[in-house]
């Protein structure tokens, strides 16, 4: 037999929705985790920065670089010095890892751009003194 639909309890209520379902894009409350630099490109977490690879490469590759005709040790150290700077500013946006990496690639390749500037330094000197021993110049003789 069945109970009469006036004996039946009441149905639960409704469930009410969130005050503010509705997101615009661009408008939501958190910022995003990440603001990936190309779009449609996300970012795999722990995946390095290949930029950061690059400066590192360059900036140990850049001693060895000097036999190369043209591009030279002074060149590689400054792609290092480069490619670590830019490698550096899309690790801070995309939280990918290589902020080391980045770090001493532009190091290396500013100490040995320095180096290098030392030694055209010291030969431009050593040509001076050469050059006033051989021809016996100085102060005393006009």
């Amino acid at each position: 037999m069945s109970t009469p639909s006036s004996e039946l309890p009441p149905p639960p209520p409704a469930p009410t929705p969130p005050p503010s379902t509705t997101h615009i894009a661009g408008q939501e409350t958190a910022p995003a985790t990440f603001v990936p630099t190309t779009p449609g490109v996300v970012p795999v977490p722990g995946q390095t920065n290949t930029l950061a690879v690059v400066s590192l490469v360059a900036g140990i590759g850049s001693f060895f670089a000097h036999v190369i005709p043209g591009a030279g040790g002074f060149t590689v150290a400054l792609v290092a010095v480069i490619t670590g700077y830019m490698a550096r500013n899309q690790i801070k946006q995309t939280g990918e890892g290589g902020m080391g990496l980045a770090t001493a690639g532009m190091i290396i390749g500013i100490v040995h751009m320095a180096l290098i500037a030392l030694v055209v330094l010291l030969l431009i000197v050593a040509i001076f003194v050469l050059g006033i021993t051989l021809f016996g110049y100085s102060a005393t003789h006009h």
